[in-house]
């Protein structure tokens, strides 16, 4: 069976920290093409949190921090590529629906490669640029196995294991999520 993401919103921070969340249970790519040829030191607050750790949505063109391994069929596969072809051509200026849809191929198949864990398996992406260059991480959450002896109360005490990446240094990252909060409340009292 095939595997591809879909979002996942575990909590409301994705409809604070994004100009656009997405909607739970959409198809989703890395959406990294959404920055290709941008400055990032041009881009605003929400936009540079998408650029650092966001998924795209394939149908709302919506951002989620994380994306969850969830199987497909063919069928699942061909609409998300055509959905995705759709996209390019209509709001990302590609050429022509062939190129549209050889690019939608590339990303879908790109997600599906993100996808070699078993199902329900959590993603999560990291980007930065460097030297112009947009580099992305990718990371998966587990559950943890269930604690020998312990009540079913107790059985997960911790949700997931982080594992660090050996031989890489992690930029230190710092999001003001209450700053945020407060922005965007002060930008929709103005309206």
């Amino acid at each position: 069976m095939l595997k591809l993401p879909r979002t996942i919103r575990l909590d409301p921070s994705d409809t604070f920290v994004f100009e656009r969340a997405a909607e739970p249970g959409e198809w989703a790519v890395s959406g990294a093409f959404v920055f290709w040829n941008q400055d990032p030191a041009a881009l605003g607050p929400k936009q540079r949190v998408a650029l650092r750790s966001g998924f795209l949505g394939v149908d709302s063109l919506g951002w989620s921090t994380l994306a969850i391994v969830t199987e497909a069929d063919e069928a699942e596969r061909e609409a998300m590529v055509e959905r995705l072809a759709a996209t390019l051509l209509e709001k990302f200026g590609a050429p022509d629906l062939a190129a549209a849809r050889g690019a939608a191929e590339e990303e879908v198949a790109f997600a599906a490669s993100l996808c070699d864990h078993a199902p329900q398996t959590l993603l999560a992406v990291q980007r930065s640029v460097e030297h112009g260059e947009i580099r992305e991480r990718f990371r998966t959450l587990r559950p943890r196995e269930t604690a020998t002896g312990a009540d079913s109360l107790h059985a997960h005490a911790s949700a997931f294991t982080f594992h660090e990446v050996e031989g890489e240094d992690e930029p230190v990252e710092q999001v003001d999520l209450m700053g945020l909060i407060r922005n965007d409340s002060m930008t929709r009292d103005r309206t």
